[in-house]
């Protein structure tokens, strides 16, 4: 019996080229199993999702998948023989500057030509999916006052319970209630009452995200610089009306720094951005109550907005994977691929991150990018990020997680290799690096690592409006002010884990769907989730992950 009892076929092989074949069942050793005419007797058992020579293999020799060198044999193989971490070691084909033109036949787009979602436009010409409010400290010192603001205003907003400071937000609320915006603006605190529930006070706003991090102070510079920037991406971002900064005035990430990254990105900026310094304000509950006064009359503003159509071009798209597996590179992989390539074909961006599981699938990437100089700064971003974890010990090599190998991708080239599936094949319009912003429409590479959360943070710092997260295995990741839509490639897992999954990818491998038509139907849901008229299982769970990259040493 097997998870997908619909299958017509038993294993699959990805490009004529190849020399291994995936299972899409579970096969037991003597099983007999054919491909383009030929017939193989497998000689040990091949777990689904695992794959087996389709030659005899001496020490050395290449081991070819997706159409690409994804391992080297490091004893003997015979054919019918399952492949593993025992017999294959990773190898990647390296590569070299730009040498061809790219030509890409674009997919019809007919369908989507005219069509609208219902989002948020902002002054500078963006649009949002959703409608937040920022806080955020400059360093973690003041984590602990953003907690307190977090607290406040989740007991006077209807929330959470507080104390004092969530007084202070009800009697605002109130306040507000009554028509009485002047005395907000004089307001004084008190301490004499509790808080009603405000729950659907403002009814515009999606809510107010509380960032909090380990950065700004005690690294490099470099760090520093980084963290501004990521956190200017944040403010900067069409789904966010304006933000409260906290700072404490001494640290390496200084406020005229996050100014400066705030202009590189819209130099005309006209967002509310609230700061407060704790070291020139004196008493920390002054500090705090100002605050909250100014951010509560943000608020008011951020009410304000209500949602328009926007054209398609107007979505700004995440591709993302995590908890892979052997499956990834064949289903959910290549379904949003095509969603990428019908956003470049109407005008809309995508974002392709994870620098780590691009190792090996280079010189397609050099040869679709739009100029030889892009092509150039991403393999010397490619260089560089190898070159730093060679430093430390590691490589690309060590990539594939446990859970990676145990279903399936055994080597960094072959996940990468099913990884790029992900950025569909249109051309390459833009190389980022972390954590630059993303302009072009088309398809943009940006330098991130593999790690999930890190990965999103910079997708969404550079812009995305959505993340597609494709998963075999399973994994909660989301973000405070952008919708990550979770994708899994197989249908077992979204049953098993129908609480974190929005769709369903595995019906490519059960032949009910085709990788186009999963793409379309991924793209009239995101219109739905962009418009608000659906929430991602991420959103529901408030799963709000935010880790910036720290690429320096602590000092």
């Amino acid at each position: 019996m097997t998870d997908f009892p619909f299958l017509q076929k038993k294993v699959l092989e990805l490009d004529p080229t190849d020399n291994i074949a995936v299972a899409i069942v579970n096969l037991s050793a003597g099983d007999k199993v054919g491909i383009a005419n030929r017939t193989y007797t497998l000689i040990s058992d091949v777990p689904v999702k695992h794959k087996f020579a389709l030659r005899d293999f001496a020490v050395g020799d290449p081991v070819v998948m997706y159409g690409v060198l994804v391992g080297k044999a490091c004893r003997q193989i015979r054919a019918g023989e399952l492949i593993g971490t025992s017999n294959v070691r990773h190898q990647a084909t390296d590569f070299h500057a730009k040498t061809k033109n790219f030509a890409w036949s674009a997919p019809d787009v007919s369908r989507w030509q005219g069509k609208t979602f219902s989002g948020y436009l902002r002054a500078d010409g963006q649009v949002g999916t959703r409608n937040y409010w920022l806080v955020v400290p400059l360093v973690f010192c003041e984590n602990g006052n953003v907690r307190k603001l977090q607290e406040a205003f989740g007991h006077g907003l209807g929330f959470a319970s507080s104390g004092a400071y969530g007084r202070q937000v009800a009697e605002l609320a109130a306040l507000y209630t009554q028509g009485n915006i002047e005395q907000i603006r004089s307001y004084s605190p008190v301490q004499d009452e509790v808080a009603p529930d405000h729950r659907k006070l403002f009814s515009n706003v999606d809510g107010i995200k509380f960032l909090l991090h380990e950065g700004g102070c005690g690294g490099t510079r470099e760090d520093a610089r980084t963290l501004c920037a990521l956190i200017a991406g944040y403010i900067h971002h069409p789904n966010v009306a304006g933000a409260t900064i906290l700072s404490l005035g001494c640290q390496n990430a200084q406020i005229s720094m996050l100014r400066e990254e705030i202009a590189r990105r819209d130099p005309d900026f006209k967002k509310p951005l609230l700061i407060f310094d704790q070291q020139a304000s004196g008493l920390e509950s002054s500090m705090l109550s100002r605050a909250i006064r100014e951010t509560f009359l943000g608020l008011i503003d951020a009410n304000k907005l209500h949602r328009a159509p926007a054209p398609i071009s107007q979505l700004a798209v995440g591709l993302k994977c995590g908890g892979s597996d052997g499956f990834s590179g064949i289903t959910a992989n290549p379904a949003i691929g095509h969603v990428s390539d019908l956003l470049a074909a109407l005008g809309g961006r995508s974002i392709l991150s994870e620098f780590p599981e691009l190792c090996g699938v280079e010189q397609d990437l050099i040869d679709r990018c739009v100029t030889s100089a892009m092509a150039d700064r991403f393999g010397q971003l490619m260089k560089d990020y190898a070159a730093r974890a060679e430093a430390i010990g590691t490589g690309f090599d060590m990539n594939p997680s446990p859970g990676n190998i145990k279903d399936g991708i055994i080597t960094d080239a072959m996940k990468s290799a099913g990884a790029v599936k992900k950025g569909g094949t249109s051309p390459v319009v833009d190389v980022l690096d972390y954590p630059e912003y993303a302009t072009r429409p088309g398809l943009s590479l940006l330098c991130t690592p593999g790690n999930d959360v890190e990965a999103v943070t910079g997708q969404v710092g550079a812009g995305a409006n959505i993340v597609l997260f494709t998963t075999g295995l399973g994994t909660p990741t989301g973000n405070p002010i952008a919708p990550v839509m979770k994708l899994s490639t197989n249908s077992t897992l979204a049953k098993r884990m129908s609480d974190i999954i929005d769709f369903d990818c595995g019906q490519i491998v059960t032949g009910e769907k085709t990788i186009q038509e999963s793409g379309e139907a991924i793209l009239e849901f995101i219109l739905q989730v962009a418009s608000g008229e659906k929430q991602t299982k991420a959103e529901i769970r408030q799963q709000n992950d935010f880790i910036p990259w720290k690429q320096g040493i602590s000092l």
